[in-house]
C-alpha cells in the first residue's frame, strides 16, 4: 500500500470511528464525538447549529494557544534582519513592557507583526483583525496602520513616500501609531538587546485573549 492509499485509508477509518462515537457521553470529545447532520447549510437544524455553537465557542477559548505557537513559527521566517521576527516581537514587547505601557499594548507589540507568515502584504491588518474582539479601539488602530507609519523611516530608500501616513495627521491616535512606531517598532531590531523571551509575556497573551470578545468594557471608543 503506497503512502496515499495508506492515508486515506486512515481517514476513512477515523471518519467511521466518528460515527460510531455518536452516541457517546457528554464527557467525550465534543466536536469530535458528534457531528452535523448536514452536508449542505441550508439543511442544517436548530439541533446541529447549537452543537457547532458550542464547539465553536470550545476552540475559540484555546485562542491563546494558537497565538502562542504562531509567534514561535515567527523564529525561522523572512530572512536577512539582524533578528528574527520572533526576536523582533520580543523586542518590541518587551520595551513596551519597560517603558510602562499597559498590557493591550504590550501585547499589540508583542504581535503586531504575527501577519508576515500568511499576510506578508497586508500583515498589519490581520494582527488588528486579531485583536479587535478583545482591546480597545486606539490598539486595534495602531496595530492595523503600523505597517503605513514604518515607511516612514525607509521607503524613501524604495522610491515611496515617508510622510503618506500624514493624511492621518488630525486622527485622534496619530500620535500613539507615531510613538509605538518609533520607540517599540522601528528600533527593535538590535541583537544585543536583552529582551525578554516569550514565557514572560505568556500570561499576560492568555488574559488578553481570556477576555469576552466584544465586551463593552474593553471595546469603549471611536470606530477602529
Amino acid at each position: 500500500m503506497d503512502e496515499a492509499d495508506r492515508s486515506g485509508q486512515e481517514w476513512a477509518q477515523w471518519g467511521s470511528a466518528l460515527l460510531d462515537s455518536s452516541s457517546g457521553t457528554k464527557g467525550e470529545a465534543q466536536g469530535v464525538s458528534r457531528i452535523v447532520s448536514f452536508r449542505q447549510m441550508k439543511d442544517g437544524t436548530r439541533e446541529d447549529y447549537l452543537l457547532l455553537d458550542e464547539s465553536e465557542r470550545a476552540y475559540a477559548e484555546r485562542l491563546a494557544d494558537r497565538v502562542l505557537e504562531s509567534l514561535t513559527k515567527l523564529d525561522h521566517s523572512l530572512l536577512g534582519y539582524p533578528v528574527s521576527r520572533l526576536g523582533h516581537s520580543l523586542q518590541a514587547a518587551t520595551r513596551a513592557a519597560r517603558d510602562g505601557a499597559d498590557e493591550e499594548l504590550i501585547a499589540a507589540a508583542l504581535i503586531h507583526d504575527i501577519g508576515d507568515e500568511l499576510a506578508p502584504y497586508n500583515h498589519a491588518e490581520l494582527a488588528a483583525s486579531i485583536l479587535r474582539p478583545y482591546v480597545r479601539p486606539e490598539v486595534t488602530w495602531i496595530v492595523k496602520h503600523h505597517g503605513l507609519f514604518q515607511n516612514y523611516y525607509y521607503v524613501h530608500h524604495l522610491g515611496g513616500d515617508p510622510n503618506a501616513r500624514d493624511r492621518f495627521r488630525d486622527h485622534p491616535w496619530y500620535a500613539a501609531c507615531a510613538h509605538f512606531c518609533a520607540a517599540w517598532d522601528q528600533s527593535s531590531f538590535d541583537p544585543d538587546y536583552a529582551s525578554e523571551p516569550l514565557e514572560f509575556f505568556e500570561p499576560l497573551v492568555r488574559r488578553i485573549f481570556a477576555r469576552t470578545p466584544h465586551d463593552p468594557r474593553y471595546l469603549s471608543g471611536p470606530a477602529s
